[in-house]
């Protein structure tokens, strides 16, 4: 059985998931990208960090043993510290940067699996396919929240939802799916 969606599709699809977070984000001021909502939310910074750090992990455990690329940042944007020990956020621009230097790694990661250049392509293939799915859902399962701060709270308009052929909308949330 083979997935109807290809590598290529799916890095598309990515990229255009993270050029709709860009677009919920980049105009935002530093303060608006620090604010928290209250202590047991957290600010849109870490939504953005936090999208990166998943897909790091996900590239380096399931693909290749990979260093982090931002070590001081793991523990900030790790899911598993509680909301109020989510303060130390780095600059709009350090996350811009984290995220670009993460997506490229994915990106070449990726590239090596849909190319061949790997132990397993077969098997990988099956596992990068499923990757990407995975990280594009949660790319858009999180720019749901930041999007909500930022037209209920923050008072700015929404930018319009990507179109894709792949994207449907479940919940309230765009999400790519293989059925």
């Amino acid at each position: 059985m083979t997935s109807m969606l290809e590598i290529p599709d799916l890095l598309r699809e990515y990229d255009r998931a993270r050029a709709y977070t860009d677009q919920l984000w980049t105009d935002l001021s530093a303060d608006e990208v620090r604010w928290r909502p209250h202590e047991k939310s957290s600010a849109i910074g870490w939504h953005l960090g936090h999208q990166a750090h998943v897909a790091h992990f996900m590239i380096r455990n399931l693909t290749a043993a990979e260093p982090s690329p931002a070590p001081e940042l793991d523990p900030v944007m790790d899911a598993a510290n509680p909301e109020p020990a989510r303060d130390r956020l780095p600059d709009p621009a350090r996350l811009a940067a984290f995220r670009t230097g993460v997506a490229d790694r994915v990106h070449a990661r990726i590239g090596a699996i849909r190319d061949g250049r790997v132990g397993a392509p077969r098997q990988l293939t099956v596992v990068a396919t499923t990757l990407l799915t995975a990280l594009i859902n949660h790319e858009y399962q999180h720019d749901q929240w930041i999007g909500e701060v930022r037209s209920a709270d923050l008072g700015h308009a929404l930018p319009d939802r990507p179109q894709s052929d792949l994207l449907t909308e479940l919940d309230g949330y765009l999400v790519i799916c293989d059925l």
